[in-house]
């Protein structure tokens, strides 16, 4: 069908609400798609609203009324239709076209199709949209209807719009409007493909796809016509009559390559094509022949959270994922490679579209697809009470069908879940008697969602919530059933209670850390640069953030004396925190069959859970996450009393060999060693409980356990530390450096004199787009390493001297703060 894209010609234009005195109110150029706080920055009408404390000074836009206009030129080609089609709009908005007005949205999560035949005209038309403004008006509407439970300082659960849009905490408060999909006019006639949702099974080794195709017709008088589907160039084909709706088509696959998540095999993708009786396919996509289910049928244990892949369990190294920008625009295809490519190298298998944010673009769904990492789709649905009258439900309704019918096609997408914990919240945070039984969504939860993924999908499974237990009769948010959320570690306690947890399956749990110093001072100007400056603190949203890094650091390590050193601290405490908690959780396999890290991203520079910063800067955790999550893994756990070595292996391979693990000091000396035999069955696990002599140490401050397999087992090396960080007796000149340049940058060896622990090269200190392939690196005596570093090519070897670009736990160790001593030097705005 002939596409016309209204790309061009735009301005934006305020039209009401709250605007600064100063403020010309003047149309600026506007991109399409876009957002207005983007178009205002980049007409300099706004400073970058990521910088400093811009984010306060810029409130009035979300409270501003704004309209978007353009024109265009328009001839008739014959068509019998015409239609506007809106991909996204955010959010309630009056569409105009030549001063006729031609439909109205209030939802961002869905497209809109408008017919336009009427209010075109030959020659020049005017399109005008007009925003309402969204905090004014979610305002409104829970003065309208009542306010609802809700998170963080707006009602957002008044309006289907992203709910993180509003602020979250860790994200910034940039209640955006504007055209944020593509637009145009599409001219039809005949029969339109309305939709298509070509669902998978198997029948034996054979693909079977299953193809149900929505028509629309331009005209009663249209004739019937031949309806096609194609795949692996088999084509079948039916005969639809004149104002049929809807037609059915099955396809089977001969000895179809079956789709498997990454490091459980490979991931064969299968072109699809529909055409409605033209030459030119009306609709094109990919399938993957894989079947998936969800167990949580009770056990001894409780009830379990089992993902199963063509019968195959999988276990799950996850991470929660939101919006990767605040100004969804922005994003681009490149953009979500590189950020789903960051969970494929740090050995995630699924990623978990939160509730807060969006349906995500389909470049995100495509590049999971390829690389077999699972998508775990919330409806968007968070932290608050959702009406369910019509006002709100008829809008939840036709987001949710689209959202299925559109996304049902990707072979990585798993599983669809009802909220992010809305049942948790009605049940434990005080819900119950501020609704005074108004309804809270769910009915959503319960019955209509359910209802359209078994009407519309029928292929995955399907969550009322996380975290659910699985039992009506049960708190919601239950370690030993379905899916737990564990924030208590963080918020009041110290890291070390994961220990105390055996949860069936972790869907969130995560730990605060700063992002790379580039990225922290290129929005941060405070003076002195301080954890509790001004604008230090708009960039960290957690309630008391600092201060629970602070608290979260204490008796793990030293208290640190400079802004730099609270810095790498809390980087380094962070990875520390999340690494313990993934290899708890998952050395309890396999009665625990999953972790989902809060979070893999950022969608502004702020300081957060995040595992790569917003500028695509890997921070610390990210390599305490690709080591945790290693196919094959090696911990040190305690078990009865004592402690044991958990080897984890979930690969297809067994494992037969030799381990030795060894006490020794820092300085190399081996006080006690024993050899043990290993054999660990494929996708299985083996407990190998320590002698005493290994587990009591004579100087716990000087002297670690190390047990090792072999550099080829796939295994880890598995440290012990007999003591925190901040009690170990680590020399702060441990190990000597060598550097040569490369034609890439440079390569760093490090050679350790002592024990080092957890080394790591700052990269953007040395250069801001410069990266290194590894992190966290801790070496014994006389054992050698050596970083790659990529994009520092201006830099020299001298450089690498500088305070903080190499650093490791040891460096902590050079300037100790005594005992009861303030962490910053007298002067800092803490004090």
């Amino acid at each position: 069908m002939p596409y016309s894209p209204l790309t061009h010609g735009w301005t934006v234009t305020p039209v009401g609400g709250e605007m600064p005195t100063d403020f010309s109110g003047r149309p600026s150029p506007a991109t399409v798609p876009g957002v207005v706080h983007t178009d205002l920055l980049r007409a300099g009408v706004i400073a970058d609203p990521f910088d400093a404390d811009n984010e306060t000074g810029q409130q009035w836009i979300g409270r501003t009324n704004w309209r978007y206009e353009t024109s265009f030129e328009w001839e008739p080609d014959g068509s019998q239709r015409y239609d506007l089609v809106a991909e996204g709009l955010d959010t309630v908005a009056s569409i105009e076209l030549n001063g006729h007005h031609i439909g109205a949205t209030r939802n961002q999560h869905r497209s809109y199709r408008l017919d336009i035949r009427s209010a075109l005209r030959i020659g020049t038309n005017r399109l005008s949209i007009t925003f309402t403004a969204p905090v004014a008006e979610a305002e409104r509407l829970a003065a309208q209807h009542g306010e609802l439970p809700h998170t963080n300082h707006h009602p957002y659960n008044t309006l289907r719009k992203a709910a993180s849009n509003f602020g979250w905490d860790w994200g910034i408060d940039v209640a955006t409007s504007g055209i944020w999909k593509p637009i145009g006019i599409e001219s039809w006639s005949g029969a339109r493909v309305s939709s298509v949702r070509p669902l998978v099974s198997l029948e034996g080794s054979d693909g079977v796809l299953t193809t149900t195709i929505g028509l629309q017709w331009a005209s009663e008088e249209i004739p019937g016509r031949r309806v096609s589907v194609t795949i692996a160039g088999i084509t079948e084909a039916a005969e639809v009559a004149p104002g049929q709706t809807s037609l059915t088509l099955r396809s089977r696959v001969p000895n179809a390559n079956l789709w498997w998540p990454r490091s459980h095999g490979a991931q064969p993708l299968y072109d699809v094509s529909v055409s409605n009786g033209t030459e030119t396919a009306a609709w094109h996509g990919r399938v993957g022949f894989r079947t998936i289910s969800l167990d949580t049928s009770p056990d001894e244990h409780g009830s379990p959270f089992t993902v199963r892949v063509n019968g195959e369990t999988i276990l799950i190294r996850g991470a929660n994922w939101i919006p990767d920008h605040a100004f969804l625009p922005e994003m681009n295809r490149d953009r979500y490679r590189r950020r789903v490519g960051d969970a494929s190298e740090a050995n995630i298998n699924l990623l978990r579209v939160w509730g807060g944010g969006i349906y995500e673009s389909k470049d995100f769904y495509e590049a999971c697809d390829e690389l077999g990492i699972l998508v775990w789709q919330d409806f968007l649905f968070a932290c608050a009470a959702y009406a369910e009258e019509e006002w709100l439900a008829s809008e939840v309704e036709a987001e949710a069908a689209e959202a299925i019918t559109t996304l049902c096609s990707h072979p990585s997408l798993a599983i669809w879940n009802g909220n992010n914990e809305n049942i948790w919240g009605y049940v434990d945070w005080g819900w119950r008697h501020r609704l005074a039984g108004r309804t809270w969504g769910n009915g959503y939860y319960r019955n209509l969602l359910p209802r359209l993924v078994a009407e519309l999908d029928g292929t995955r499974p399907y969550s009322p919530g996380s975290p659910f237990s699985y039992d009506d009769y049960l708190h919601p948010n239950d370690q030993y059933h379905g899916t737990m959320h564990i924030w208590d570690v963080w918020n009041q306690r110290d890291y070390s209670a994961y220990a105390e947890y055996e949860p069936r399956f972790v869907s969130e749990f995560g730990f605060q850390g700063p992002p790379a110093w580039t990225t922290l001072t290129g929005v941060v100007h405070d003076h002195p640069m301080d954890p509790y400056g001004a604008q230090m603190l708009i960039h960290q949203k957690a309630a008391d953030g600092n201060l629970k890094l602070e608290k979260g650091m204490i008796g793990h390590l030293p208290a640190p004396a400079s802004i730099e050193e609270w810095h790498w601290a809390t980087q380094l405490n962070q990875a520390h925190a999340v690494r313990f908690g993934i290899e708890h959780f998952r050395s309890l396999a396999p009665r625990n069959t999953g972790t989902i890290i809060w979070q893999l991203n950022d969608n502004w520079p702020v300081v957060s859970w995040a595992a790569v910063d917003f500028a695509e800067r890997r921070k610390p955790l990210w390599y305490a996450i690709k080591e945790a999550y290693r196919p094959r893994l090696a911990t040190l756990r305690p078990r009865g009393g004592s402690t044991a070595l958990v080897l984890l292996n979930d690969t297809a391979e067994p494992f037969d060999g030799y381990i030795t693990a060894r006490r020794m000091t820092f300085d190399g000396s081996v006080l006690n060693e024993h050899t043990f035999r290993a054999e660990v069955p494929a996708r299985g696990q083996q407990e190998l409980p320590l002698p005493r002599e290994l587990m009591t140490a004579t100087d716990p401050t000087a002297e670690i356990l190390v047990a090792e397999t072999g550099s080829d087992s796939g295994f880890n090396r598995a440290f012990h530390n007999y003591a925190e960080p901040a009690d170990q007796l680590l020399d702060p000149e441990a190990f000597k450096t060598e550097i040569e340049p490369s034609s890439a940058g440079f390569n760093v060896t490090i050679t350790a004199r002592s024990y080092v622990r957890d080394a790591f090269i700052q990269a953007d200190r040395l250069h801001p787009g410069a990266r290194v392939d590894a992190g966290l690196i801790s070496l014994l005596p006389g054992e050698s390493f050596t970083f790659r570093m990529q994009g520092a090519t201006e830099a020299n070897s001298e450089d690498f001297n500088a305070p903080f670009v190499l650093c490791s736990v040891n460096s902590l160790h050079t300037s100790r703060v005594p005992d009861g001593a303030a962490p910053f030097p007298a002067g800092s705005s803490r004090q």
